[in-house]
């Protein structure tokens, strides 16, 4: 796979337009030629979610070591806001951008802006869309996640072995099956993933979707949103349980997973008569951790977010430099105009016996975080 080598000089043009809404032209400062103090702009989509807070920190740090002023804006969740905050950042002379997308498809206009002044642009963590203006991607293996997922919820249903091997629990099992964001292209990563894993299940009769909702566009939840998760749940009890008792639940995200459970929690599940379903996650946030040493979230996938946040550091400092990054993968990510160069990192599987070790033996958290 070939892919452009971006130009060592990186100079701004002196006028672009900056927005398709109407914004009028402006000029631009020269760039400064050295990297010493050089501006990167960094946007990420919210401040609801602790583990956006996190990604932001760290790539501010990491970038910040690398002796880089560095502009770091959060949008909230609104689509203009983080368009606008883009622009803003070329207009101040950003010598790259790293962009965490809120909708994947909706910023070709400040892509194109960025292409027209010659500022490589990094994707992080969700993949850009429909935009030959991506010059880079640093995310996880978002497949494998949801790999994980589903082998997590078939481990926790006892269907497997930790090994691979198959285990005590024989079916029929009912599980409702959960989805990311429509507008996350990492949503239908995590989806495909998980399906590869629990098509066979559902289809020997092992799991079965008692509502029939196994769709993406049904399952998917917008903006990772809790409490759109938590209604889904108390739906499904309402028309589909009755006195049938949920086994299990796929669970993309530990925000959706935290809804699944409230609602769950309302249906009379979290008792010694009626436990929780086994409820897998992503993140390995806070209060999802807590939840799983509390016995009531069954697992989580945790991506090391220092770690992505040093490979987006170290791509934007490579392109500045005009080097070419480190990347491990040229054939995957497809973004519907060009395929996206990109450094793929592993995640790893995290439940009630290997919390410690995976996130306080590595720093990642304290011990007294998750008290």
């Amino acid at each position: 796979m070939r892919f452009p080598r971006l130009v060592a000089g990186l100079t701004l043009a002196s006028a672009l337009v900056l927005s398709a809404c109407g914004s009028s032209e402006k000029t631009v400062d020269q760039q400064p030629t050295s990297t010493e103090g050089a501006l990167i702009g960094v946007t990420m989509p919210t401040r609801a979610s602790e583990r956006w807070i996190r990604d932001g920190d760290n790539v501010k740090k990491a970038l910040e070591d690398k002796g880089y002023k560095v502009d770091l804006q959060y949008a909230e969740n609104d689509i203009p806001t983080q368009a606008n905050q883009i622009e803003n950042q070329i207009t101040k002379g950003a010598r790259a951008l790293i962009v965490a997308s809120i909708d994947a498809k909706s910023l070709s206009s400040q892509l194109q802006a960025a292409a027209d002044a010659k500022i490589p642009v990094i994707s992080y963590d969700r993949l850009l869309l429909d935009s030959p203006n991506v010059d880079y991607y640093a995310s996880f293996d978002n497949f494998k996640v949801g790999v994980q997922q589903a082998t997590s919820l078939l481990t926790g249903l006892k269907v497997l072995n930790p090994d691979g091997s198959p285990g005590t629990a024989k079916g029929p099992l009912n599980v409702e099956l959960f989805a990311g964001s429509p507008d996350d292209n990492n949503s239908s990563y995590f989806y495909d993933g998980a399906m590869s894993v629990l098509e066979k299940y559902i289809g020997d009769g092992t799991l079965v979707v008692k509502s029939g909702q196994k769709d993406f566009k049904t399952m998917a939840i917008l903006r990772w949103d809790p409490a759109t998760a938590q209604r889904r749940m108390e739906d499904l009890l309402t028309s589909t349980y009755g006195s049938a008792r949920v086994d299990g639940v796929l669970s993309p995200y530990d925000g959706i997973s935290i809804g699944i459970l409230s609602a769950l929690k309302s249906g009379g599940y979290g008792t010694a008569g009626q436990p929780y379903p086994i409820v897998t996650g992503q993140d390995a946030e806070v209060a999802s951790v807590k939840s799983i040493v509390a016995d009531e979230q069954y697992s989580t996938i945790f991506k090391d977010i220092r770690e992505l946040a040093k490979a987006a550091a170290d791509m934007a400092d490579a392109v500045v430099q005009g080097k070419d990054p480190k990347v491990n993968n040229t054939e995957d990510y497809d973004n519907g105009e060009k395929v996206v160069p990109a450094i793929l990192l592993q995640p790893v599987i995290v439940e009630k016996s290997n919390y410690v070790k995976e996130l306080v033996d590595t720093g990642y958290y304290t011990a007294d975080q998750l008290k």
